[in-house]
């Protein structure tokens, strides 16, 4: 007989109870007519994952308890959920219920249906479970669920025995387990409810996670994975399963569906999609097979891709889930605007993306006809709007008071103008305005409140300016590949970065070259470098000091900037919490 566990990849969304029943009912419906004996949800599956305050509300822990404990299924399906405090006083447990058809339930939990409850609860990075939840302190256990035994572990419970938390635990549920079987209570296989938000290259650490609780209990690990976007948070998929041999099977990333899992025979394991946006590079629904040598590290050209699919997944996750249908943003000519405009379309559809350009005195004929290039070659609705008039208007109005201030002030007159067109665009239209500045120049300051920063998301946010350089190409190619006119032509892709909000501007007057800038960037934002460990990294001391004396002025801006989807595994947003008022000098 064969021993076939479903895992649900699911992309919930926040709060919406009934729609998550229904996703997680239909998912569990394909499970079973594969032949799955039961089926695994991923982490807080029925209330999605993070739901922030609304766990601070009973009400909604329990309507979500309920919900997930009620799902019409014909299999038994282990649901993660909030679950109702055990005792008075107490926050909810991050938890796992039984749903589904009737058999005997975990020992101590009676008729409640709660098959486990999370012990370890991440405070650092993005994390703040211990705001909402009450840890448990043993491991759970689902006992002759479908003929099967089963260790149940929720997200970070697995972490700790593969070292890789920031700091140890008090307790390590995989070594609980461990224990348990040493004891004699026998498991066939371990899983594990996650929503483990992306980064690039966090599927390797996952995979080390799974590898290392399967051999250190010795029978197969699966994990099931969150899909999709929520706020700024992405989480890819990719659930897996690990063979204590240390073979690994792993599901497609950014789309919905099933992984069956035979925890007999590897071979047998096979992926059952759901709907999935035609933009996003899947086109089959393959899964990946690791040897026990082969670590999952993509190659830089994969990684790229995968960005694209990110950012792509995450704006149209975003629209999708707050009600937007349709996207506004300026169109300048240069390489980040360009590229943001092929997200925005990938994400909603060409059809429903406005590009505007909107000239000034200092703009180059290059720049107006490289947008043009770029909305016609997607099919966007494109418009053109001068904006000499209405910078000659205000001008006049307040001229004097320009001319006796600082020169950026005249500058940023002109982003505020466009702010204000793309502004108008969106509240006329019922559109939803994105931003387009890239994690370099918004790092250092390069973007102007209420002008290029207007807007309800921003999709490159957490992108270097090389990456975004990177992803055009990435757009071009999958353009190409559909004998589609590449929408970033070769004037974009090469002419020297500028605002153009002065004559004859570059960004390199003032900022180093941005192969240089970002690398800097990353050494103090991803790897937590201070200025001399930069610097011997063979980077001047004082470029060092003046970009990182940069960063810090302009913190206020990054407090103000609209969401961006995080790719990297440090983003400007819930992970990164520098003080808004701050003066540390970085010579020293």
């Amino acid at each position: 007989m064969r021993r076939m566990i479903g895992l649900l990849q699911v992309d919930p969304t926040v709060g919406d109870l009934n729609g998550n029943a229904k996703r997680l009912e239909g998912l569990a419906s394909l499970a079973t007519t594969r032949g799955a004996s039961v089926a695994v949800t991923t982490e807080l599956a029925i209330s999605g994952y993070p739901p922030r305050d609304l766990l601070l509300q009973e009400e909604f822990v329990s309507l979500a308890q309920n919900k997930a404990s009620s799902l019409r299924v014909d299999i038994p399906v282990l649901v993660g959920s909030p679950v109702v405090p055990q005792a008075k006083r107490q926050l909810p447990s991050n938890g796992v219920v039984r749903a589904g058809s009737s058999g005997s339930h975990p020992s101590g939990e009676g008729n409640s249906h709660v098959v486990a409850r999370k012990q370890l609860l991440p405070t650092y990075d993005v994390f703040d479970e211990a705001r909402y939840f009450q840890p448990d302190n043993r491991s759970g256990i689902a006992r002759t669920i479908a003929n099967l035994n089963l260790g149940v572990t929720v997200c970070e419970d697995a972490w700790q025995s593969a070292g890789l938390t920031p700091s140890a635990y008090a307790a390590d549920p995989i070594e609980h387990l461990a224990e348990w079987g040493r004891q004699g209570v026998l498991l066939d296989a371990t899983v594990n409810l996650s929503a483990s938000p992306y980064h690039a290259d966090k599927l390797s650490s996952r995979i080390h996670v799974c590898r290392t609780a399967a051999a250190i209990l010795d029978h197969p690990f699966l994990l099931a994975n969150q899909v999709g976007g929520n706020d700024d948070l992405l989480f890819d998929g990719n659930s897996l399963v690990a063979w204590p041999d240390g073979r690994v099977v792993i599901a497609p990333s950014w789309q919905e569906g099933v992984l069956m899992v035979d925890i007999d025979d590897a071979s047998k394991c096979h992926w059952i999609p759901s709907d999935a946006p035609d933009a996003l590079r899947i086109g089959d629904d393959v899964l990946r097979h690791l040897s026990p040598d082969d670590d999952g590290h993509e190659q830089d050209k994969e990684v790229l891709e995968d960005l694209t699919d990110a950012v792509v997944t995450g704006l149209s996750d975003y629209c999708r889930k707050s009600g937007i249908d349709s996207i506004v943003l300026g169109l300048s000519g240069g390489i980040d605007s360009a590229v943001a405009a092929c997200i925005a379309a990938a994400a909603v559809g060409p059809s429903n993306v406005t590009g505007i350009a909107m000239p000034s005195r200092h703009s180059s004929q290059h720049s107006i006809d490289d947008a043009r290039h770029t909305a016609e070659a997607l099919g966007l609705v494109f418009d053109t709007i001068e904006i000499d008039a209405l910078h000659g208007s205000v001008e006049a109005s307040i001229g004097g008071m320009l001319q006796a201030g600082h020169p950026v002030a005249s500058e940023n007159l002109q982003a505020r103008l466009r702010g204000l067109l793309v502004m108008a665009h969106a509240n006329a239209q019922g559109r939803m305005a994105i931003a387009t500045g890239n994690k370099s120049e918004i790092a250092q300051g390069y973007c102007t409140l209420y002008g290029d920063m207007a807007g309800g998301y921003s999709p490159i946010g957490d992108l270097y300016k090389m990456q975004v350089y990177g992803m055009a190409d990435v757009f071009n190619a999958r353009a190409e590949q559909l004998g589609n006119t590449p929408p970033i032509n070769v004037s974009t892709r090469s002419k020297a970065p500028s605002a153009e909000l002065a004559p004859d501007q570059k960004d390199e007057d003032s900022l180093p070259p941005y192969p240089v800038l970002d690398a800097i960037l990353h050494c103090h934002i991803e790897e937590g470098l201070d200025a001399q460990d930069i610097a011997d990294k063979g980077f001047e001391h004082t470029l060092v000091v003046e970009v990182l004396t940069r960063l810090e002025r302009s913190e206020h801006k990054r407090w103000q900037m609209s969401p961006a989807p995080r790719v990297s595994n440090r983003a400007f947003g819930q992970g990164w919490r520098r003080p808004l008022a701050s003066r540390h000098d970085w010579r020293y």
